[in-house]
């Protein structure tokens, strides 16, 4: 008898739209499924993993979850995805379903079309792709297009002749989309919800399922089992830089094109304990808005709490909240990632983010 193949979900989605807050509650609401769990970040400092890593499910244990920072999985394919999945597919006790977190930056396209490759496609098939959207983010306008701006920038730069990075990147993660969960619609009325819908919808042909979301609440079984089989469906959701390439290449004019993130930059900073989280809260704020942050996450220590603090920010939006003790022999600070756009002052960033936790 033929053994089935185990179910893949990919999990993509801007940075901050909530993918870590919805894999959080569906591990610890899967029912008794096994469930293998590969992270992606786009930074040095595991945050997303070790967050997960605290729920307490049974799932959120060291050998379910699997961290890769050495890069934008979609960059690092065939150095990094396939091995772990094969080594996590020699495993003598097989997970039931195998989700991946991708980083905030990643293609969902290149890493989908990894699960074509002889070694995987016989064993692992995509049960879908599930794309998490910020709507309040998106209601806020922050991937509309300003035709009037873009037309300004092209009179005064050529070099600007092109859409946002982070516009195309919104659009590709939808384009690849079996589902697409409109997360943080408590955000929102019904009539921007309305609105947000219509925008999404307008940038894609295809129609993928969309569903509302409150603080990344979706049940596991809406997520797992859409039974897509999306490699086999790879070549209809072709992303910009595909189709850039393949207009390349017909004109005649093909040359080396790589998609790469050097449009966005981030770095890791460990500080002291911060004696008022509250505070740290209001003075990030200003340096988050004035430096063009895009998100920023990270672990605090407080002084006199037994438990860790978890910060996660998207733009001004800073939320808080204690998620596990310190461990014993764990070493207490307060680590960030920052993560903002390649031509932000660096070592201005730094000194404000360390000037706001004195």
């Amino acid at each position: 008898m033929l053994q089935q193949k185990i179910p893949a979900t990919v999990i993509t989605g801007f940075l901050g739209a909530g993918k870590t807050t919805i894999i959080r509650n569906m591990l610890m609401n899967a029912n008794g499924k096994k469930i293998a769990l590969i992270i992606n970040e786009f930074g040095d400092l595991g945050v997303d993993g070790e967050v997960l890593k605290g729920c307490g499910a049974e799932n959120c244990t060291e050998d379910d979850i699997i961290e890769l920072t050495n890069g934008c999985i979609c960059c690092t394919v065939a150095d990094d995805f396939v091995p772990t999945m094969q080594k996590l597919l020699e495993r003598d006790v097989k997970p039931d379903h195998i989700v991946i977190e991708t980083s905030g930056l990643a293609l969902p396209q290149p890493l989908v079309a990894a699960f074509n490759w002889p070694d995987i496609r016989t064993r692992v098939t995509v049960d879908g792709v599930v794309t998490v959207v910020d709507s309040a983010a998106v209601a806020a306008g922050r991937f509309a297009d300003d035709h009037d701006r873009i037309d300004a920038a092209r009179a005064a730069d050529d070099s600007l002749d092109h859409e946002s990075p982070i516009e195309e990147l919104f659009e590709d993660q939808l384009i690849c989309a079996d589902l697409i969960v409109l997360n943080k619609t408590d955000l929102l009325d019904a009539s921007a919800i309305a609105e947000v819908k219509t925008e999404v919808a307008r940038r894609i042909e295809r129609k993928p399922i969309l569903i509302e979301a409150r603080n990344g609440d979706v049940p596991a079984m809406v997520l797992l089992g859409l039974g897509a089989g999306t490699e086999d469906d790879i070549q209809n959701r072709k992303s910009h830089h595909e189709l850039e390439h393949e207009a390349l290449h017909a004109s005649g004019t093909d040359h080396d094109h790589h998609h790469d993130h050097d449009e966005f930059e981030s770095f890791a900073l460990k500080l002291g304990e911060v004696r008022d989280p509250s505070a740290f809260v209001d003075r990030l704020k200003p340096v988050i808005e004035s430096h063009d942050v895009l998100r920023l996450k990270g672990f605090i220590d407080v002084p006199g709490k037994p438990m860790r603090l978890v910060i996660q920010a998207v733009g001004t939006r800073i939320e808080t909240y204690y998620d596990r003790p310190w461990a014993s022999g764990e070493k207490r600070q307060t680590r960030l990632v920052v993560i903002g756009l390649h031509d932000w002052d660096y070592g201005a960033v730094v000194e404000a983010v360390q000037a706001a936790a004195a």
